[in-house]
């Protein structure tokens, strides 16, 4: 339930323990300090409107060399819009003027081969269909919306997460989507001429309507897990092997559908796996490989906080505080949610597999919150948003630095 009294106050407060090492001890990593800002505040301006946020996608959409804020909304317009720093503050653009139903999710990739980053996303579950908007940089103006073409329309509803990457090793990448009502997973090829072509044509690799999970399948990141220098794609509760043609075998790692991230936290011949429970309660864990990656019994699990996440919807891993090592960012919700005690950690990643855990905030809430360098000063950035709580929002943390430096 929303609640009229403001958000409790910014936390940024280091956590003395190293997740995964159960002893308490002082941080020896460099700790950044953050600046918060945000619309409640005027700092930032206000999204789309409307009370369910859903897709929040953070590239550089007019290629300044900045990232910007793309956010999506499905109860008014304009449907998706973005916003951008200029040297006065910020400014809103839209890319969809309409009243359409947009998923969480999205994927930024210059899929007409022009230079400038387009935006794919996908319908909710009232929707069938999956689009890409044409960016029309540098014509960029804030009242113009973009040109929206169909990737997919018919067959089963809902599109919770998109991933562009070269999957097949042919050297030209491609789409891969969820496509919950449908119960799959389908990946198709980029046409030559996208402007031109219709409908994209598509091929199942992952059937999962005979998996039984608590909810549904969604999360969909890609690295390279095994360690063969190829590109894998991790989705669900799985790692897929590629074998060959566009044949995949699903190795499941986990229990519980919701966020997942791939990378190594330390040296070891196969990458590590973060989970976490998206739209659910559960533990943020690191899955690690005691043998061969494909076989699902060389994988065990262990938890990275002393409690579970409750909607941890938030999952990204990058080096944040620049030392070389790969940090993980999550977060919950409020609404649903812990409410007034949801929670945003930072775990900065020591090389050995252990973490320092930062406490980012206290009380407000995340939802597909993401990660990119939005003021141009080359230090990662965090962009958080909510679902439905205390909507319209959208908060920035300016990455300040290491304390002290």
């Amino acid at each position: 339930m929303k609640t009229n009294r403001p958000p409790m106050a910014p936390v940024a407060a280091l956590i003395l323990l190293l997740a995964g090492g159960g002893q308490s001890a002082t941080a020896d990593v460099p700790v950044p300090s953050w600046k918060h800002l945000s619309s409640k505040r005027g700092q930032l301006p206000e999204p789309n409107g409307g009370r369910q946020q859903t897709a929040c996608v953070v590239f550089d959409v007019d290629g300044n060399g900045t990232d910007d804020i793309v956010v999506a909304e499905r109860t008014q317009s304009p449907a998706v819009v973005w916003l951008g720093r200029t040297a006065s503050g910020w400014q809103r653009y839209v890319i969809d003027a309409s009243h359409r139903r947009p998923e969480a999710g999205g994927w930024p990739h210059d899929v007409d081969g022009d230079g400038d980053l387009d935006l794919i996303l996908g319908g909710d579950a009232r929707s069938d269909e999956l689009w890409w908007y044409e960016n029309p940089a540098p014509a960029l103006d804030p009242s113009s919306p973009w040109t929206r073409r169909i990737i997919k329309r018919g067959g089963g509803r809902a599109h919770h997460d998109q991933i562009v990457a070269d999957l097949l090793g042919t050297g030209r990448p491609q789409l891969v989507f969820w496509n919950q009502g449908a119960r799959a997973l389908l990946l198709a090829e980029i046409p030559p001429d996208p402007r031109s072509t219709g409908l994209w044509p598509l091929v199942k690799i992952l059937d999962t309507s005979r998996t039984k999970t608590a909810i549904k399948q969604e999360g969909m990141a890609a690295g390279d897990v095994d360690g063969d220098g190829r590109v894998d794609l991790l989705a669900g509760i799985y790692w897929l092997k590629h074998q060959g043609g566009k044949r995949f075998t699903p190795i499941q790692i986990a229990d519980h559908p919701g966020r997942i991230a791939a990378g190594r936290f330390k040296p070891t011949p196969a990458a590590q796996i973060v989970l976490a429970p998206g739209d659910g309660n559960g533990p943020l864990l690191l899955a690690e490989c005691q043998g061969d990656p494909t076989d699902r019994k060389a994988w065990t699990r262990r938890r990275l906080l002393d409690r579970d996440l409750v909607h941890g919807h938030t999952l990204a891993a990058a080096d944040i505080n620049a030392d070389g090592h790969l940090d993980i960012f999550t977060a919950e919700m409020h609404t649903p949610g812990r409410g007034e005690q949801c929670t945003a950690w930072i775990l900065y990643g020591h090389g050995d597999g252990r973490f320092t855990v930062q406490r980012l905030s206290v009380g407000i809430g995340n939802h597909d919150s993401r990660l990119g360098d939005v003021n141009g000063d080359g230090r990662l950035d965090i962009v958080t948003k909510p679902y439905t709580w205390d909507t319209p929002r959208i908060d920035v943390w300016l990455n300040q630095g290491p304390v002290g430096r």
